[in-house]
């Protein structure tokens, strides 16, 4: 694995590594807008039924009479029923002797002349903009899911594309694409097209993620690896602090949509600005390239001589492996080729899907914690400052696979300890979901880190394009898993809590990364395991000599001839 050892020749992490993360922070940190923007661009506002244009109703606050009681039916807490109304106005409710409506016969219908939107929040979102709400209300669950969906949509397409045309190209289409789909949905005329370019913006999404991780990666220094990974998730939790402030100073869908959008002209823009992945090219056999990027690193290094002294002689040498691999081609089959790739696959689908299952459970669920929709998001971001910190800390000192199964086990427990809180104990449930989602941010920290080290350069954008897929999947079914809430209101809860749990026991049997280079080829990956396996067998040979040894001891020490021996030596001569 000799690319890193020409890293450190062109100057390790250097100025330029420092530049290029910095760069791809800024897209990575939009990506957070985007995900949880429905938060605010479909929040569901406070409504009623539209009372009949024949009649005004005020209310308490403006000091005119509040009839619309009359009209409208109200629960057990004397609140305004939402999907209902009466058929006839129910005038003996003007009488002071009224005691309520309750036990009378009176017909409702739905509301056919359209709802009555609270604006205290939001002047306009996209549940008010075509009535999402009623028998329509899982529509809004529905525009979520297809945004997923164009996500993993984006997986499949983007990851196989970046391993064959290379990582820049496909960030720069990607933030393209990302800023004209995105913009477009801030101009949609029907909700159907709305959801048409928020399948887009998912695909493109899914393209900038893929590829900022395989740039920072593949241009980093083993050593330095988790701290660019810790850099990358803090600019993610950037972005729900840049979403909560710039949704509170825009409270029009549209205009948000467009604001948060917008940023993506200017990625693609610099975007062509980066250098290509070396480690790219020499597993694609164009070492002429390789070179030429390895020396541009060197200069921004402030290393030239150092790169002129690299030759294509050198780099064959030194990357012959590569250069072989090249003539193969590589498909997401080679995922699950060989027995250590299959073990790692496997585990991390698990990984993968609880991760963005429940976060997104949790996180897409901000209007049920009973406080400021703006406030909370706040909080989710905030949580994500220590959690990110000390999950860097067990990354770099205990390895990558102990924090990774630590954040979901213990995500899945505060999530299935909220079952066991009282409704009216809102604080203490607040206080464990924030636990859980700063669990599962670490998670998602360490994943990303942890599947580019595991998979080899020719299928690294292959595994994390799979990886991101099974994501996905979870981000899809997370809002149809709330629709559960309809038949059983712990069901969600009990399904999001589990999920993390398995995939935390399924976290163990992946191999540990922590100062191991990165593979560039699969049989790199093979030879690890296989070393991995000698020194098990070494440990446990040592550890069953030293047993023996032990028992040895142990039979020696309690043998009754030796303690009469002992005795005997012990009794002084009298004679």
């Amino acid at each position: 694995m000799a690319f890193a050892q020409l890293l450190d020749q062109v100057g390790s992490m250097g100025r330029f590594q420092v530049l290029n993360v910095l760069m791809l922070c800024f897209p990575t940190l939009f990506m957070a807008t985007h995900n949880l923007l429905q938060n605010f661009t479909a929040a569901v506002p406070g409504h009623h039924c539209r009372i009949s244009a024949n009649f005004t109703c005020g209310d308490n606050a403006t000091g005119n009479l509040d009839c619309r009681h009359l009209f409208i039916p109200t629960d057990g807490k004397r609140m305004l029923q939402k999907c209902r109304r009466f058929v006839t106005i129910q005038w003996q409710a003007l009488d002071p002797n009224f005691t309520g409506l309750e036990g009378m016969e009176s017909q409702e219908e739905p509301c056919l002349d359209g709802w009555v939107y609270e604006e205290e929040v939001f002047a306009s979102t996209v549940v008010t903009e075509w009535d999402l709400v009623c028998d329509f209300r899982n529509l809004q669950q529905m525009a979520q899911s297809i945004y997923m969906a164009g996500v993993l949509a984006g997986a499949v397409v983007f990851g196989g594309l970046s391993d064959k045309f290379g990582r820049k190209a496909l960030l720069i289409w990607s933030c393209f694409q990302m800023a004209v789909s995105g913009s477009c949905a801030a101009f949609a005329p029907s909700f159907i097209a709305y959801c048409v370019f928020r399948f887009l913006s998912g695909m493109a999404l899914s393209g900038v993620g893929l590829n900022c991780s395989s740039l920072s990666v593949e241009w980093t220094p083993m050593h330095h690896r988790a701290t660019v990974s810790m850099a990358t998730g803090y600019s993610y939790t950037a972005g729900q602090f840049v979403l909560a402030g710039v949704a509170y100073a825009i409270r029009d869908w549209r205009w948000l949509q467009l604001a948060l959008s917008f940023p993506y002209f200017v990625f693609f823009l610099y975007g062509w600005w980066f250098v290509e992945s070396a480690r790219w090219y020499a597993t694609a056999g164009n070492l002429d390239q390789a070179l030429k990027e390895l020396q541009k690193v060197a200069r921004i290094n402030g290393q030239k001589e150092q790169g002129e002294k690299l030759t294509l002689e050198v780099l064959k040498a030194s990357l012959q492996k590569e250069t072989v691999s090249a003539k193969s081609s590589f498909t997401v089959v080679d995922l699950v080729r060989t027995p250590g790739l299959r073990r790692i696959t496997c585990c991390l689908c698990f990984v993968w899907f609880s991760t963005s299952f429940a976060y997104y459970g949790l996180a897409m669920d901000l209007q049920n914690f009973g406080v400021s929709v703006y406030l909370i998001q706040v909080i989710f971001g905030a949580v994500d400052i220590p959690a990110k910190l000390i999950a860097f800390f067990i990354i770099c000192y205990f390895g990558r696979r102990i924090s990774q199964a630590l954040s979901l086990i213990l995500a899945g427990l505060s999530m299935v300890g909220n079952l066991f809180v009282p409704q009216d104990m809102q604080l203490l449930r607040t206080v464990f979901a924030v636990f859980g989602k700063g669990c599962l941010a670490a998670s998602f920290n360490c994943v990303f880190l942890y599947t580019g080290e595991l998979y080899p350069t020719v299928i690294r954008s292959t595994g994390m394009g799979f990886g991101n897929t099974m994501a996905r999947i979870g981000g899809i079914v997370a809002p149809l898993v709330r629709m559960g809430s309809e038949y059983s209101s712990t069901l969600p809860l009990l399904i999001y809590g589990t999920a993390p749990i398995v995939s935390g026991i399924a976290a163990c049997f992946l191999p540990e990364t922590l100062n191991v280079p990165l593979p560039d080829t699969i049989n790199d990956v093979e030879s690890q395991n296989v070393e991995r396996q000698k020194e098990a067998e070494a440990s446990q040979h040592d550890g069953i000599i030293l047993d023996q040894r032990e028992m040895k001891e142990i039979r020696e020490e309690s043998h009754p001839l030796k303690n009469v021996e002992q005795r005997n030596f012990d009794v002084p001569n009298r004679s």
